[in-house]
């Protein structure tokens, strides 16, 4: 179906894809894997013909044997009848003043597809209300559901999945890639499976190329080359897929985060009174962390994890309840001033908490003033030792946003919220964006920063892998509530409650596995 002939992309003068060949066959699943800037994402807004003006291309791809065409407009009636794409960020890929059935239904009226909407959000595992509400009222993992949903209104023929599941819980997960291999055995279509998550394509690709700077360097049955990797980084990637407990028995201190019976409720409805609803996103919730621990926090998507860490770092509001920091007892927004410095928050979608109009040097520096009247050489300093701590190049400090690949808007987003030394951080997704080598780099520069500064951690996440790697102790969050807690061996080896089993029985297999 797809034939490309020594592609190459360049960005003024920076290559970016080089010399890359490859073929993918009709009615087969096909995984391309490899680090944060690999040329992965590239490759596949090639094949779509979405590449930036400023690309600059040579090389061939061929769609059914015929070249893609040169003329814009011709290649959108070729892109709207026969290409679905779900893109990696949802949040900022979804138009945000418009309904999610609108979006879907716009997709199918365009393409021509007669595609009924309410069939297509059935299809993907969302309720009919759904439909009526806009993106930023969904769920990480439902607004990917929507993006599958708009996909699929096409009816297309290739669909094109970039780093689909890495926002996602593991139940979620499991039942998007079912959908996806059922849906694209049920269509006969063909899928370009795009991760760093090498489970994920272990368990969905028949066929996988890996992809280092711009190349391609081995390609082959996705079970052949993950369990013999002909490559040396082949073979680096999978043994970085294996990860091992980072923390330690430590001594905790003093509690330093309490939250005392807290919950959020949303009012949902109409203008009037009489029409409106309340959704408790939050619902009682009582917990407490140690100085110097390390507290992961678990559950599906839309189970309120992200709004009780918004009202922690003082994002939003609680309905009732209180919480208190270092004794001192606050409801959200009223944070005293000299208490928000030791509180930071990385943020689950590093592209949109970035101003895409500032630099990322700028972008770094807007906490520093929590920190008094810092001299111009001690402002540098802590940014050039901010980006260096996160592995990246302090000359990247003049670029903005959207020049860098998500796994390094990832690990910009965390250099910003150590830049103060906070003493909590709460880490909303802090690797879900990085591929396996960057992650383990990360979670190291995590554990280190952790012991060199008592510093004290709230994650939340959906990979228990990490959880595991990580954590002194997991909490089990369900519809708002902790429903379980425990030391992650203890909880993982041996889950009581019904959606902690749940989820350990989602988990995909290790890729050494002899079947997936």
């Amino acid at each position: 179906m797809v034939e490309i002939d020594k592609l190459n992309i360049s960005f003024d003068g920076r290559a970016a894809v080089s010399d890359l060949s490859l073929s993918i066959e009709k009615g087969e699943s096909f995984g391309i894997i490899g680090e944060s800037g690999s040329g992965k994402s590239l490759t596949a807004l090639a094949i779509a013909g979405l590449l930036p003006d400023n690309a600059k291309v040579s090389g061939s791809i061929r769609f059914e044997g015929a070249p893609l065409p040169g003329d814009e407009r011709a290649m959108a009636r070729l892109r709207g009848r026969h290409f679905g794409m779900v893109f990696q960020e949802p949040m900022t890929a979804l138009n945000p003043l418009m309904k999610i059935g609108e979006q879907i239904g716009e997709a199918a009226e365009l393409s021509q597809s007669g595609a009924d909407i309410a069939s297509l959000i059935a299809e993907v595992g969302l309720l009919p209300d759904h439909a009526g509400r806009f993106p930023h009222q969904l769920s990480g993992g439902q607004r990917q559901r929507a993006m599958i949903a708009m996909a699929l209104a096409s009816a297309p023929d290739l669909l094109i999945a970039d780093e689909p599941t890495s926002a996602l819980d593991t139940i979620t997960q499991a039942l998007v890639l079912d959908l996806i291999a059922e849906i694209c055995a049920r269509r006969g279509m063909t899928l370009l499976f795009i991760s760093h998550d090498m489970r994920a394509v272990a368990a969905l690709c028949t066929r996988i190329g890996v992809m280092r700077t711009g190349q391609l360097v081995e390609t082959g049955e996705t079970q052949a080359v993950l369990r013999a990797p002909k490559a040396e980084y082949t073979r680096k990637l999978v043994a970085a897929s294996r990860m091992e407990r980072r923390a330690t028995d430590r001594l905790h201190g003093d509690p330093l985060l309490e939250v005392e019976q807290v919950s959020r409720e949303y009012g949902q409805g109409g203008f009037w009174p009489w029409g409106r609803t309340t959704l408790r996103a939050v619902d009682k919730v009582s917990l407490t962390i140690a100085q110097g621990e390390c507290v992961a926090l678990v559950g599906p998507s839309g189970c309120g994890k992200t709004t009780l860490a918004r009202m922690i770092v003082g994002l939003d509001n609680v309905s009732a309840g209180q919480m208190r920091l270092d004794g001192q007892a606050y409801r959200g927004r009223d944070l005293p001033p000299l208490l928000r410095a030791g509180l930071s928050l990385v943020f689950q979608d590093p592209f949109s908490s970035f101003d895409p109009g500032m630099t990322i040097g700028q972008s770094l520096a807007e906490p520093l003033h929590l920190l008094g009247n810092l001299s111009s050489a001690e402002r540098a300093t802590r940014l050039h030792d901010a980006i260096m701590s996160v592995g990246l190049d302090p000359a990247m400090l003049d670029r903005y946003p959207h020049e860098f690949s998500g796994g390094q808007r990832q690990r910009l987003a965390i250099a910003r919220a150590m830049v103060t030394r906070p003493r909590l951080v709460v880490l909303d997704e802090p690797v879900s964006a990085l591929d396996v080598s960057v992650r383990g780099e990360v979670l190291n520069l995590l554990a280190r920063l952790q012991a060199e500064h008592g510093l004290t951690f709230l994650i939340i996440s959906h990979d228990l892998d990490m959880v595991a790697a990580m954590a002194d102790r997991v909490l089990v969050m369900e519809a708002g509530r902790i429903v379980e807690e425990g030391k992650p061996a203890d909880l993982f080896a041996h889950p009581q409650h019904a959606l902690t089993k749940a989820l350990m029985a989602a988990q995909l297999p290790d890729i050494t596995e002899t079947s997936w």
